[in-house]
């Protein structure tokens, strides 16, 4: 009986085993199975949904199913999918297939002979498809059905020949007819969706269907013949075309109003080839025959010089009052009788510059397009001038119908944008809509100004003041709301040398009687006319560590409806369990759990005219698949099923560990662990960190090459354990701030028994690169490093540019991120000390670098002095750059070659695995592109 039992024992032990050894491990040949759920949708009444598989490299699959049924519907290669209005239809782009791209791209086969994208048409009420070839476009009602709009792509014209067949002489004497092109137009195709019925429109070049389905307007350069070039609007209902305006003239903008009853575009009529082109506004309406110029550059309202903006697109109020559009300067234009040898190209930078010739290199284009926004009223018929040169800023109120806007400009404090950083510093103006008249309110206020959705009351947070204000338009008040409330509403963790940031704000009630603001937990109500008078309206959040965020559903309706029960996010700070809860504001404080799960959940996706929504639950195991449910959530559905074959390889787990910093602080990060973990095996560590991450505890990582960190589940997979410790800083001391917290808690890992003390690695990208450097100058306990874009030298990045925005990187080190508190003059010791550059004839440690040429974060010099010291010291170090890339690898190609070249290094130094070419005998400048040096070296390579 003893033996039976034991060989029982035994069968159980290998069946376990086999099991276990039948998963597989990831590799770098997996990554094109896993997928991403992508374009989310649920049709009107909550009857349908659909949502995209989008592989990290290939087509994308359209999935369509009924809520209702089992009703499913499968589509390769189709993207940006939508609803028809009334459900009855699902319309997306068909692109053509990636593989037969390449492969005709291989044949050097011209662009203009490679296949286009096509439109599919997919009836849901009754199941059918159409596919319509050659689609540059489509357009759906967005709040009717039955119509859909699209522009083809160009078409050859061919001569029509038919009339004069066998009389070669009047083919060849026959003008060539006029061809299809970006700048002549293509055709424009109405369809009726219900029975197939189209109407064609030629040569079109811009379009736009109304929202309620009942006109499409469009811009045609004409036929040459009896159809003239103009703006055209054909009523659906009728089906009568009617001529906005026709003649010779440049026509841009249709826009339309809410109701479809009002029209407005922009024309310029010269036919000159002047440099400075002169539009004007024009409008129509059912009462007029065709469309009428309200405003050009000779308007009162237009200021001497002025001209009516081409680029900003007209837009109606929502009850349909006033027409915005914008104003701008005449452009300032280079002498064109200049030669190229007589131009100088000279930069003046000078010291009262309001903004770095760099920024302003940056944003020339965005100046040279930039508009100041005016108003015409539409019953009155005048207009204002809103911004200008001095506020060039204005925000609407109530969807543009109020006589109010607000205006604030940071120019008086451009220059402190070098070391203040973001948010700027901003002046603060009441605007009167109908007399483009402007008071200022407030100076100098760090943050970002808004306006209530009625239009009462400006609001913002002050950064510097750590409290919320409000400014009453109608009493011309203003309050402090939250400074005299015992309650912390800014960032309970700020570590930074500047102000604190806030936790933000839910939105108003209706009528603007209510501003809901958040703390770390919880959501009060502020009355915003009076100072400290506010109620918490979650009551339990901070006594149970649970952090409330309403939910926001519908982007037309711009308040909270305090009369109807409210959905909230809940999220348990210590558990990380997230859940669903209903607030009955009305009922004064009532909190109803609906659902909750050791999972991360995703704010819903709700139908316009129904409870059903969807959403999206995921943890470390677990991939943010697709759930269907409604309000209650008590019946909620898996619909997705994005990557089943995750079962087949081995995965492993996710938890929260603890430890005590250097400095005494209590901390937390978190562990991953491989499938099958035994805590007597000895397990190679990789630590990896940015900031604090012990909240994404329920994070889904799929296999993929990120572009910046390690691949988790990669190297889980593959028997390392992954730490990732939670950093606070001390101003001053951002590098010995890392070391205290991750060093401990790296030690502690190494008392529990099961991490090879000898194979443990380190790796981070900017900020963590930045900190990588920075701690292999201090410790030999890590055996291999990969530093990621890093600052080595915070004396030389300082007064450095960071060249994607233009901005100086001072307040980088002043203010944010690098944590220095100062300028380079009033702690020279600290910049020192806290570069690495300085102590490199310390590291022991063989360092891997990634940084690109491209760089607009990071100037990629940095990089480059790092591996140049390493080198002149001699001691272990390859850099990698990607040549054109940015702050990170972007392309494909690149993604994947970062994440082979660093397990492969990692590998090496960590578990004894071959060294490979790239990094023993390396890869000349002449090899590159053409050889990887992915394989083991030979025994002379080393």
């Amino acid at each position: 009986m003893k033996k039976i039992l034991i060989a029982a024992i035994l069968l159980v032990a290998s069946s376990s085993t086999f099991a276990q050894e039948a998963k597989k491990v990831l590799t770098h040949e997996v990554y094109d199975d896993w997928k991403r759920v992508g374009n989310k949708s649920i049709s009107t009444e909550g009857n349908w949904l659909l949502y995209s598989l989008r592989p990290q490299h290939g087509d994308e699959t359209l999935k369509i199913k009924n809520s209702k049924s089992t009703s499913e519907f499968s589509f390769e290669r189709a993207s940006g999918a939508a609803f028809s209005y009334d459900e009855k239809y699902v319309v997306a782009t068909l692109k053509p297939h990636l593989d037969s791209l390449a492969e005709m791209r291989r044949r050097k086969v011209e662009d203009s002979d490679l296949p286009t994208d096509s439109l599919l048409i997919v009836g849901l009420s009754k199941p059918d498809t159409v596919r319509i070839a050659e689609v540059a476009s489509f357009q759906l009602p967005e709040k009717a059905g039955g119509w859909l709009a699209y522009l083809l792509k160009e078409q050859k014209v061919e001569k029509d020949t038919s009339l004069v067949a066998g009389d070669s002489v009047a083919i060849a004497n026959m003008p060539e007819p006029k061809q299809e092109s970006e700048e002549n137009g293509t055709k424009l195709i109405l369809r009726e969706l219900e029975t197939g019925r189209q109407d064609t429109f030629m040569y079109v070049t811009e379009y736009s269907l109304s929202k309620t389905g009942t006109g499409l307007m469009f811009h045609s350069t004409g036929d040459d013949s009896l159809f003239q070039k103009g703006v055209y609007l054909y009523d659906i209902s009728n089906k009568a075309l009617q001529p906005m305006m026709r003649g010779e003239a440049t026509f841009s903008h249709l826009t339309w109003d809410e109701t479809g009853s009002q029209l407005s575009f922009l024309a310029d009529t010269d036919t000159t080839e002047a440099q400075i082109r002169k539009f004007g506004l024009y409008y129509w309406t059912n009462s007029l025959d065709s469309a009428q110029k309200l405003i050009d550059e000779s308007s009162n309202v237009a200021l001497d010089g002025w001209v009516v903006n081409q680029y900003y697109a007209p837009h109606f109020s929502r009850d349909g009052f006033k027409l915005y559009f914008g104003f701008s300067p005449e452009p300032v234009l280079q002498d064109t009788l200049l030669l190229e040898e007589e131009i100088v190209n000279v930069e003046v930078w000078g010291y009262k510059d309001t903004y770095l010739q760099t920024q302003q290199n940056i944003e020339a284009e965005m100046e040279k397009k930039r508009a100041y926004l005016a108003m015409y009223d539409l019953g009155d018929e005048v207009a204002s001038l809103l911004g200008s040169p001095e506020v060039p800023e204005i925000i609407l109120a109530a969807e543009g119908n109020a006589d109010v806007a607000l205006g604030y400009s940071n120019l008086p404090y451009g220059q402190a944008l070098s070391w203040d950083g973001y948010p700027p510093y901003n002046d603060i103006y009441l605007v009167d809509v109908r007399s483009g008249g402007k008071t200022k309110v407030a100076a100098k206020v760090k943050g970002n100004p808004r306006i209530s959705p009625e239009g009462r009351f400006f609001y913002w947070y002050s950064a510097t003041d750590t409290a919320w204000f409000t400014y009453d338009i109608t009493k011309k008040q203003l309050s402090n709301l939250s400074g005299s409330i015992d309650n912390q509403f800014y960032s309970e963790f700020h570590d930074y040398p500047d102000y604190p940031s806030s936790y933000g704000s839910a939105g108003w009630t209706k009528g603007d009687e209510k501003f809901l603001i958040y703390d770390r937990y919880d959501i009060w109500a502020f009355d915003p006319s009076v100072e400290g008078k506010a109620e918490r309206i979650t009551q339990n959040g901070r006594e149970t560590n649970t952090s409330y965020r309403y939910i926001h559903f519908d982007d037309e309706i711009k308040y909270i409806d305090s009369k109807k029960p409210i959905l909230l996010h809940g999220t348990q700070a210590k558990s990380r369990a997230e859940g669903f809860y209903q607030l009955d504001y009305k009922k004064k404080i009532t909190l109803t759990k609906l659902y909750e799960t050791e999972h991360a959940l995703s704010n819903p996706i709700k139908a316009k005219n129904s409870d059903e929504l969807l959403f999206t639950m995921e943890s470390y195991v677990k991939f943010p698949d697709v759930q269907l449910s409604d309000l209650s959530f008590e019946n909620v559905k898996e619909v997705s099923k994005a990557n089943p074959q995750q079962a087949d390889y081995q995965w492993g787990t996710a938890e929260v560990v603890t430890w005590v910093s250097l400095d005494g602080i209590p901390l937390e990060g978190l562990l991953y662990k491989p499938e099958g973990f035994d805590p007597n095996k000895k397990y190679p560590l990789l630590v990896n960190f940015y900031e604090r991450n012990s909240h994404n505890l329920h994070r889904h990582r799929i296999p993929e090459p990120h572009r910046s960190t390690i691949n988790y589940p990669y190297y889980v997979s593959n028997g390392y354990v992954i730490f990732v410790p939670d950093i606070p800083y001390k101003v001053g001391y951002p590098g010995q701030s890392c070391f205290n917290a991750v060093m401990p808690g790296v030690t502690n890992l190494i008392s529990q028994g099961y991490i090879d003390k000898d194979n443990i690695g380190v790796q981070g990208h900017s900020w963590g690169g930045y900190q990588v450097a920075y701690l292999v100058t201090r410790t030999d306990l890590f055996k291999a490093a990969e530093s990621g874009a890093p600052v080595p030298n915070m004396i030389s990045a300082y007064g450095g540019i960071r060249w994607w925005t233009g901005l100086s990187r001072m307040f980088q080190y002043e203010n944010t991120q690098s944590r220095i508190g100062g300028t380079i003059w009033e702690y020279p010791l600290r910049y020192l000390e806290n570069s690495p550059i300085f102590t490199l004839d310390k590291v022991n440690t063989p360092l891997l670098i990634m940084h690109n040429d491209a760089d607009g974060h990071v100037p990629w010099y940095q990089g480059i002095e790092l591996f140049v010291g390493m080198r002149r010291l001699g001691k272990p170090a390859w850099m990698l750059n990607y040549n054109g890339e940015p702050h990170w690898p972007l392309k494909w190609q690149n993604q994947k070659d970062f994440a082979i070249r660093m397990g492969q290094f990692f590998d090496h130094y960590l578990k004894g695995e071959p060294i490979p070419q790239w990094m023993g005998s390396g890869v000349p400048a002449i090899h590159k592109g053409i050889k990887s040096g992915y394989e083991p070296v030979g025994k002379n390579e080393e």
